[in-house]
Protein backbone atom coordinates (compact mmCIF):
# COMPACT_ATOMS: atom_id res chain seq x y z
CA UNK A 1 0.00 0.00 0.00
CA UNK A 2 1.36 3.42 -1.02
CA UNK A 3 2.11 5.74 1.91
CA UNK A 4 0.30 9.09 1.72
CA UNK A 5 2.24 12.22 2.66
CA UNK A 6 1.14 15.80 3.31
CA UNK A 7 3.68 18.55 2.55
CA UNK A 8 2.94 21.91 4.20
CA UNK A 9 5.24 24.79 3.19
CA UNK A 10 4.60 28.38 2.06
CA UNK A 11 7.39 28.37 -0.53
CA UNK A 12 5.97 27.03 -3.84
CA UNK A 13 9.42 26.03 -5.09
CA UNK A 14 10.03 23.84 -2.03
CA UNK A 15 6.55 22.32 -2.27
CA UNK A 16 7.16 21.46 -5.93
CA UNK A 17 10.62 20.05 -5.19
CA UNK A 18 9.45 17.89 -2.30
CA UNK A 19 6.35 16.67 -4.12
CA UNK A 20 8.40 15.62 -7.14
CA UNK A 21 11.07 13.78 -5.15
CA UNK A 22 8.63 12.06 -2.81
CA UNK A 23 6.50 10.90 -5.72
CA UNK A 24 9.62 9.65 -7.48
CA UNK A 25 10.32 7.62 -4.33
CA UNK A 26 6.91 5.98 -4.60
CA UNK A 27 4.83 8.07 -2.21
CA UNK A 28 1.44 9.68 -2.80
CA UNK A 29 1.65 13.40 -1.99
CA UNK A 30 -0.87 16.16 -1.23
CA UNK A 31 0.21 19.73 -0.47
CA UNK A 32 -0.78 22.93 1.32
CA UNK A 33 0.90 26.34 1.25
CA UNK A 34 -0.58 27.83 4.43
CA UNK A 35 -1.08 26.62 7.98
CA UNK A 36 -4.87 26.74 8.06
CA UNK A 37 -5.28 24.46 5.04
CA UNK A 38 -2.45 22.24 6.27
CA UNK A 39 -4.16 21.76 9.64
CA UNK A 40 -7.52 20.93 8.04
CA UNK A 41 -5.93 18.36 5.72
CA UNK A 42 -4.00 16.84 8.62
CA UNK A 43 -7.18 16.52 10.68
CA UNK A 44 -9.41 15.09 7.96
CA UNK A 45 -7.25 13.24 5.43
CA UNK A 46 -5.98 9.67 5.77
CA UNK A 47 -2.23 10.30 6.04
CA UNK A 48 0.90 8.33 6.91
CA UNK A 49 3.25 11.28 7.49
CA UNK A 50 3.39 15.10 7.42
CA UNK A 51 6.34 17.18 6.22
CA UNK A 52 5.66 20.45 8.07
CA UNK A 53 7.38 23.82 7.71
CA UNK A 54 7.83 25.77 10.95
CA UNK A 55 7.21 29.28 9.54
CA UNK A 56 3.78 29.40 7.89
CA UNK A 57 1.11 32.03 7.26
CA UNK A 58 -2.11 31.93 9.35
CA UNK A 59 -0.98 29.12 11.69
CA UNK A 60 2.67 28.20 12.23
CA UNK A 61 4.08 24.70 12.31
CA UNK A 62 4.49 24.60 16.07
CA UNK A 63 0.80 25.40 16.60
CA UNK A 64 -0.24 22.80 14.01
CA UNK A 65 1.90 20.17 15.71
CA UNK A 66 0.53 21.09 19.15
CA UNK A 67 -3.09 21.03 17.92
CA UNK A 68 -2.71 17.64 16.24
CA UNK A 69 -1.26 16.03 19.34
CA UNK A 70 -3.97 17.58 21.53
CA UNK A 71 -6.56 16.10 19.17
CA UNK A 72 -4.87 12.69 19.53
CA UNK A 73 -3.78 12.70 15.87
CA UNK A 74 -0.57 10.67 16.00
CA UNK A 75 0.54 10.96 12.38
CA UNK A 76 4.37 11.17 12.27
CA UNK A 77 5.69 14.70 11.61
CA UNK A 78 8.97 15.73 9.98
CA UNK A 79 9.40 19.41 10.81
CA UNK A 80 11.29 21.82 8.53
CA UNK A 81 12.71 25.22 9.42
CA UNK A 82 14.97 27.88 7.96
CA UNK A 83 16.27 28.64 11.45
CA UNK A 84 19.08 26.56 12.90
CA UNK A 85 17.94 27.23 16.44
CA UNK A 86 18.36 24.47 19.02
CA UNK A 87 15.45 25.81 21.08
CA UNK A 88 13.13 25.49 18.05
CA UNK A 89 14.29 21.93 17.56
CA UNK A 90 13.75 21.01 21.21
CA UNK A 91 10.34 22.71 21.32
CA UNK A 92 9.24 21.01 18.10
CA UNK A 93 10.22 17.58 19.40
CA UNK A 94 8.55 18.24 22.76
CA UNK A 95 5.32 19.22 20.98
CA UNK A 96 5.30 15.87 19.19
CA UNK A 97 7.39 16.18 16.03
CA UNK A 98 9.20 12.93 15.16
CA UNK A 99 12.20 14.45 13.40
CA UNK A 100 13.64 17.82 12.46
CA UNK A 101 15.46 19.13 9.36
CA UNK A 102 17.02 22.57 8.81
CA UNK A 103 16.84 24.39 5.47
CA UNK A 104 18.57 24.32 3.08
CA UNK A 105 18.35 20.56 2.74
CA UNK A 106 18.88 17.93 0.11
CA UNK A 107 15.63 16.43 -1.28
CA UNK A 108 17.29 13.03 -1.01
CA UNK A 109 17.83 13.61 2.71
CA UNK A 110 14.13 14.45 3.14
CA UNK A 111 13.17 11.23 1.35
CA UNK A 112 15.64 9.26 3.50
CA UNK A 113 14.24 10.80 6.71
CA UNK A 114 10.66 10.09 5.61
CA UNK A 115 11.49 6.45 4.87
CA UNK A 116 13.26 6.08 8.23
CA UNK A 117 10.32 7.55 10.18
CA UNK A 118 7.82 5.33 8.36
CA UNK A 119 9.95 2.23 8.98
CA UNK A 120 10.20 3.06 12.67
CA UNK A 121 6.49 3.80 13.14
CA UNK A 122 5.53 0.67 11.21
CA UNK A 123 7.79 -1.41 13.44
CA UNK A 124 6.33 0.22 16.57
CA UNK A 125 2.77 -0.46 15.40
CA UNK A 126 3.60 -4.10 14.63
CA UNK A 127 5.25 -4.53 18.03
CA UNK A 128 2.27 -2.96 19.78
CA UNK A 129 -0.11 -5.14 17.81
CA UNK A 130 1.83 -8.27 18.75
CA UNK A 131 1.45 -7.35 22.42
CA UNK A 132 -2.31 -6.91 22.17
CA UNK A 133 -5.14 -9.41 22.09
CA UNK A 134 -7.98 -8.32 19.82
CA UNK A 135 -11.51 -9.71 19.85
CA UNK A 136 -14.13 -7.76 17.97
CA UNK A 137 -13.95 -4.19 19.26
CA UNK A 138 -11.94 -5.23 22.32
CA UNK A 139 -8.19 -4.55 22.49
CA UNK A 140 -6.49 -6.13 25.49
CA UNK A 141 -2.91 -5.16 26.43
CA UNK A 142 -1.66 -7.67 29.02
CA UNK A 143 1.66 -5.88 29.64
CA UNK A 144 -0.06 -2.58 30.37
CA UNK A 145 -3.09 -4.00 32.22
CA UNK A 146 -5.21 -1.96 29.80
CA UNK A 147 -8.35 -2.67 27.79
CA UNK A 148 -9.80 -0.54 25.01
CA UNK A 149 -13.37 -0.99 23.83
CA UNK A 150 -14.29 0.86 20.63
CA UNK A 151 -11.14 2.90 21.12
CA UNK A 152 -12.05 4.02 24.64
CA UNK A 153 -10.18 2.86 27.73
CA UNK A 154 -12.24 0.69 30.06
CA UNK A 155 -12.08 1.16 33.82
CA UNK A 156 -11.72 -2.38 35.16
CA UNK A 157 -10.83 -3.74 38.57
CA UNK A 158 -7.75 -6.00 38.66
CA UNK A 159 -9.91 -9.12 38.89
CA UNK A 160 -12.22 -7.97 36.08
CA UNK A 161 -9.15 -7.49 33.91
CA UNK A 162 -7.71 -10.89 34.81
CA UNK A 163 -11.03 -12.60 34.19
CA UNK A 164 -11.44 -10.90 30.80
CA UNK A 165 -7.88 -11.80 29.85
CA UNK A 166 -8.32 -15.43 30.94
CA UNK A 167 -11.56 -15.79 28.97
CA UNK A 168 -9.97 -14.11 25.94
CA UNK A 169 -6.84 -16.27 25.91
CA UNK A 170 -9.18 -19.29 25.93
CA UNK A 171 -11.45 -17.85 23.26
CA UNK A 172 -13.95 -20.37 21.91
CA UNK A 173 -13.38 -22.79 24.77
CA UNK A 174 -16.11 -23.54 27.30
CA UNK A 175 -14.77 -22.89 30.81
CA UNK A 176 -16.46 -24.09 33.96
CA UNK A 177 -16.87 -21.79 36.92
CA UNK A 178 -14.41 -23.97 38.83
CA UNK A 179 -11.84 -23.60 36.03
CA UNK A 180 -12.29 -19.82 36.11
CA UNK A 181 -11.92 -19.72 39.88
CA UNK A 182 -8.75 -21.77 39.71
CA UNK A 183 -7.34 -19.84 36.75
CA UNK A 184 -8.16 -16.29 37.86
CA UNK A 185 -8.44 -16.46 41.66
CA UNK A 186 -5.97 -19.34 41.94
CA UNK A 187 -8.03 -21.32 44.42
CA UNK A 188 -10.92 -23.75 44.60
CA UNK A 189 -14.10 -22.24 46.01
CA UNK A 190 -15.97 -25.32 47.15
CA UNK A 191 -19.73 -25.14 46.70
CA UNK A 192 -20.04 -21.43 45.86
CA UNK A 193 -19.01 -20.04 42.50
CA UNK A 194 -21.15 -16.90 42.61
CA UNK A 195 -18.00 -14.76 42.69
CA UNK A 196 -17.47 -15.71 39.01
CA UNK A 197 -21.05 -14.82 38.07
CA UNK A 198 -20.77 -11.43 39.78
CA UNK A 199 -17.57 -10.53 37.93
CA UNK A 200 -18.96 -11.74 34.60
CA UNK A 201 -22.03 -9.58 35.20
CA UNK A 202 -19.84 -6.53 35.85
CA UNK A 203 -17.80 -7.19 32.72
CA UNK A 204 -20.92 -7.53 30.60
CA UNK A 205 -22.14 -4.16 31.80
CA UNK A 206 -18.97 -2.63 30.36
CA UNK A 207 -18.60 -4.48 27.05
CA UNK A 208 -22.04 -5.70 26.01
CA UNK A 209 -24.68 -3.59 24.25
CA UNK A 210 -27.36 -5.92 25.63
CA UNK A 211 -26.38 -7.81 28.79
CA UNK A 212 -29.31 -10.21 28.33
CA UNK A 213 -28.11 -11.14 24.83
CA UNK A 214 -24.33 -10.98 25.21
CA UNK A 215 -22.09 -10.91 22.15
CA UNK A 216 -18.75 -11.57 23.86
CA UNK A 217 -19.19 -13.58 27.06
CA UNK A 218 -21.71 -16.36 26.43
CA UNK A 219 -23.33 -18.39 29.22
CA UNK A 220 -23.16 -22.15 28.80
CA UNK A 221 -26.06 -23.25 30.98
CA UNK A 222 -25.26 -25.65 33.77
CA UNK A 223 -21.54 -25.37 33.13
CA UNK A 224 -19.88 -21.96 32.77
CA UNK A 225 -18.87 -19.39 30.18
CA UNK A 226 -17.29 -19.04 26.75
CA UNK A 227 -15.63 -16.03 25.12
CA UNK A 228 -16.61 -15.34 21.52
CA UNK A 229 -16.19 -12.53 19.04
CA UNK A 230 -19.12 -10.61 17.54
Amino acid sequence: MVSRILVVDDEPSIVTLLKFNLEQAGFSVITAEDGQLGLQLALHENLDLIVLDLMLPSIDGMEICKTLRQEKVNIPILMLTARDDELDKILGLELGADDYLTKPFSPREVVARVKAILRRTKSEKETEKEKSLNIGELEIYPDKYEVLFRGEKLELTPKEFELLLYLSTHRGKVLSRDQLLNGVWDFHYDGDTRIVDVHVSHLREKIEDDTKRPTYIKTIRGFGYKMEGP
